[in-house]
């Protein structure tokens, strides 16, 4: 039987973190999306890049709990990218590239300060990982849906999602479809 649940978060590029979670075992499905922001009506990718929205490039995770939990998942997405560095990720730099959880419920939220709380002694720098209600997840446009996928030769995913990917299996082997 499936438990499904949803997770929201965002580790910089939304095409690097789709790419890791498509590879979980327990995800169902993995949207790329935007959300956090203040500007009215449905971003558009160009005006997410521009900065000025207020949003962060975020992914909808779907994923069976039964199978994994949503503990796993913050503690794959935490590992997965760089939650040290404020508004950036690599040569990505903008509030649209942040490093944020969005809690659907009370739960999330405890199990997202308790996850941030055990991590925090492993890095050598403060974790700013933002921890905020969902507000309204828009989806991105189709074309960045599936992206590595869709992409696997392009430039950006041989030398950016490509190493991520290596991390997720060299450090999360157990958890993988």
């Amino acid at each position: 039987m499936n438990n499904l649940q949803v997770a929201t978060v965002g580790g910089g590029c939304f095409w690097c973190t789709e790419a890791v979670f498509q590879e979980v075992k327990g995800v169902k499905k993995v949207n790329s999306g935007y959300a956090g922001g203040n500007a009215p009506g449905k971003p558009t990718y160009r005006e997410i890049c521009s900065g000025l929205t207020g949003h962060a490039e975020v992914i909808q995770i779907t994923f069976d709990a039964d199978v994994i939990s949503y503990q796993d998942i913050l503690v794959i997405f935490m590992t997965t990218h760089d939650p040290t560095t404020l508004n950036r990720q690599g040569a990505d730099r903008g509030t649209q590239y942040r490093s944020v959880i969005f809690y659907h419920d009370e739960n999330q939220h405890r199990i997202a300060k308790e996850v941030l709380s055990q991590l925090q002694p492993y890095f050598n720098d403060k974790i700013v990982t933002e921890i905020s209600e969902l507000p309204i997840f828009y989806d991105a446009e189709q074309e960045h849906q599936d992206f590595y996928k869709n992409n696997i030769g392009y430039g950006y995913c041989t030398y950016v999602i490509e190493p991520k990917l290596s991390k997720l299996r060299k450090l999360h082997s157990d958890k993988l479809a």
